[in-house]
């Protein structure tokens, strides 16, 4: 099954406007789905005896800049027994001055990797994931302010009284 083949399956089950834009040149081939349908597509892509994507080898947040105002999950797939792999995005306009932080369905019901992956973009992004287990800090300190991996983190200087020195 090539890429063609991977959005028609999609688009058949879920409807054309499940797939909101695509990239096919470059190495990773993309396809950017409905954010808040990304778990039932990845259940799909999972079950479905034609395509069988057991293994999320990935899962990375991205925040696409302070101007763009956007932030979103990049999902790398991998069908072991059909030897394919497919990339999955999923992206959400938000406000940088908002203490709601963005947030997207877990994947972690799906593929049990995804847990971690899911509490290292919440960590160092400040992306939530509805659904997920157990979504806490897993590299920072509880008490940490702050997503370091966004474009707009002022560095802290000290932490509980320590110089932080880079």
């Amino acid at each position: 099954m090539d890429f063609n083949d991977l959005k028609r399956l999609l688009i058949e089950k879920f409807g054309e406007e499940i797939i909101v834009s695509e990239q096919q040149e470059g190495l990773q081939p993309s396809l950017t789905i409905q954010s808040e349908r990304i778990a039932e597509v990845c259940l799909e892509l999972r079950d479905n005896e034609k395509t069988y994507f057991d293994f999320l080898s990935c899962l990375s947040g991205v925040d696409y800049g302070i101007e763009q105002q956007k932030i979103g999950v990049v999902y790398h797939l991998a069908s072991i027994p059909y030897k394919k792999q497919l990339t999955l995005k999923v992206e959400r306009e938000f406000d940088r001055n908002s203490p709601t932080l963005p947030s997207f369905p877990t994947v972690s019901n799906v593929w049990r990797t995804a847990d971690w992956h899911e509490r290292e973009a919440y960590d160092l992004l400040g992306i939530d994931f509805e659904g997920h287990p157990d979504l806490r800090r897993i590299l920072l300190p509880d008490d940490w302010e702050g997503y370091p991996l966004r474009k707009d983190y002022k560095t802290a200087t000290e932490y509980k009284g320590i110089k932080i020195d880079y």
